[in-house]
């Protein structure tokens, strides 16, 4: 009889079905249980505590802050914890925004029911999951980069700006963005000033198209 102890998950999805269905799946396993739930990717942040959870699976899409903002947190929080990403979109930006934000794996969540036990396993084991048309993505990426002796480049954006461009892309204006943050309107119009210089955008219309590209929200 083996005495290993299950690994503790922590599920983040905005929509309470979803999360409901897919804990049936994981709490039907015996090596697998589901400890505590978020609905958005500030939630997770701070539910995923190495105490209490082992690996975080976390929507890409969430409100607030998204899942790969969540896991970029966690990673630098709790190194620790092992993420996985789940997702409506085979894209393959994603993808990589997934893997530079410290995941495991990226799970389709069209084929989560067959995919992600095997995909949590894989984490625990500390391997990496990737599905059939994401390993001919980063093989493609990858021999890419390699003829052009290119590296990725890094986000040039810190978290609190990557959380008020997902925010504004979202349609909030400065005093909404300012209550959700706790933060001064003018706090934001200074964040919104600095973003704006460092990417070299104009508006609004700008930061939406940034937001999708970088993953930040559905386009």
């Amino acid at each position: 009889m083996s005495t290993v102890s299950p690994t503790r998950i922590l599920l983040a999805d905005d929509h309470a079905l979803v999360r409901r269905g897919l804990r049936l799946i994981l709490d039907a396993e015996p090596d697998l249980t589901v400890v505590a739930e978020a609905a958005n990717g500030a939630e997770a942040v701070e539910a995923a505590t190495p105490e209490a959870v082992d690996l975080a699976i976390l929507d890409i899409a969430m409100p607030r802050m998204t899942g790969l903002q969540a896991a970029r947190e966690i990673s630098r929080r709790a190194p620790g914890i092992r993420l996985l990403i789940l997702s409506m979109y085979d894209n393959e930006q994603y993808f990589f925004e997934a893997l530079k934000a410290g995941a495991s794996g990226y799970v389709l969540k069209s084929v989560a029911d067959r995919d992600l036990l095997e995909a949590c396993r894989a984490a625990t084991r500390g391997e990496p999951f990737l599905y059939p048309g994401a390993v001919t993505a980063l093989i493609r990426h990858y021999l890419q980069r390699d003829r052009l002796g290119q590296s990725m480049p890094e986000s040039i954006l810190t978290p609190r700006e990557e959380e008020i461009v997902k925010l504004i892309a979202e349609g909030n204006s400065a005093k909404q963005i300012a209550e959700t943050l706790f933060i001064s309107v003018k706090t934001v119009d200074r964040h919104r000033a600095n973003i704006l210089q460092k990417l070299g955008m104009r508006d609004r219309l700008d930061l939406t198209r940034y937001a999708i590209r970088a993953g930040l929200i559905e386009p």
